[in-house]
């Protein structure tokens, strides 16, 4: 494998840098790096004459090459986020409205313990252990409590 990768890999990286754009998401390296890794776990196909194992990584290097090509003719342009324009929906403000209400209905529906348990837990902002030992309940009861009225809120949003 050092003898193929000493023979070869400057005139496949020639090669492959002619064949790959300036600014190619593959560049010509990583191309020369996966054509070796091919002929390393194939290297009982390798042939063993010199001309013969050029002609194969040749091979494999251009169809490399060119499946790298087609991804990028295949995926969508990519678009930093500066250039996008970051304009609300027409109908975001009404689904805001709603989401909150439907949102103030589900907790509204919640049991007191829950819904204490919820709020110093989402609101306040303290870990489960502080929930515990604030409300004076076991650690098991808050994460039980918690469990239940999150799912009872994301049924109710997931079904508004």
């Amino acid at each position: 494998m050092r003898d193929l990768h000493r023979d070869n890999v400057s005139a496949l990286l020639r090669y492959l840098r002619r064949l790959t754009p300036p600014g190619a998401p593959c560049t010509a390296e990583d191309l020369v790096q996966e054509t070796m890794l091919r002929a390393w776990r194939n290297l009982d196909q390798v042939p063993t004459d010199p001309e013969r194992q050029r002609r194969w990584l040749f091979t494999v290097a251009r169809r490399l090459a060119i499946d790298a090509y087609r991804k990028t003719q295949t995926r969508p342009v990519e678009v930093g986020l500066a250039e996008t324009e970051l304009t609300a929906s027409t109908n975001a403000a009404a689904e805001t409205a709603i989401a909150s209400l439907t949102l103030r209905h589900a907790v509204g529906q919640l049991g007191a313990g829950h819904r204490s348990v919820l709020l110093e837990l989402y609101v306040n902002g303290y870990s489960v252990d502080e929930v515990a030992d604030r409300l004076g309940l076991p650690v098991g009861t808050v994460k039980s409590r918690a469990h239940y009225g999150v799912r009872h809120l994301r049924n109710a949003l997931m079904n508004s």
